[in-house]
């Protein structure tokens, strides 16, 4: 492997793992939010933490989008770049561990994202029911 794919490779990697983490702290972040607005519920409280959301559902969209595709070549060169280099200096129950987390980071931030977007959903539908106008779906 050349040295501009082994740094080309590493910066995938890292980078995957920063958008794993990304999205389950957005995540996180946002349901803290919205037990925040749940406590104020002010009109304009609702609507900075819509505008909130819609930025934040952004993010996850993104770190969705390079969990993805940072995935393939991840994937594709797994066994020459990251198994062989942990197998070699017995790190190979470290990477185990690692993947687990990681799996439990995106699994466990799809969820929250589902269900902040529920309850997104009923707070604009609440939103419109008070203003008369029809309400809108909730973004991502």
């Amino acid at each position: 492997m050349s040295p501009g794919l082994g740094v080309a490779l590493m910066m995938n990697n890292y980078f995957h793992d920063v958008a794993t983490a990304l999205l389950f702290a957005s995540g996180a972040a946002l349901a803290i939010m919205l037990r925040a607005f749940e406590r104020s519920g002010g009109p304009g409280a609702r609507a900075y933490f819509l505008a909130i959301y819609r930025g934040m559902s952004r993010l996850a969209v993104l770190s969705i989008g390079w969990i993805v595709v940072g995935g393939i070549p991840r994937t594709l060169f797994y066994t020459r770049f990251e198994w062989a280099n942990a197998a070699g200096r017995s790190q190979v129950p470290a990477l185990v561990v690692k993947h687990v987390l990681m799996f439990a980071l995106v699994a466990g931030g799809v969820v929250l994202w589902r269900i902040l977007r529920r309850q997104v959903a009923a707070i604009e539908a609440e939103l419109g029911r008070e203003s008369g106008a029809a309400p809108q779906r909730a973004s991502r």
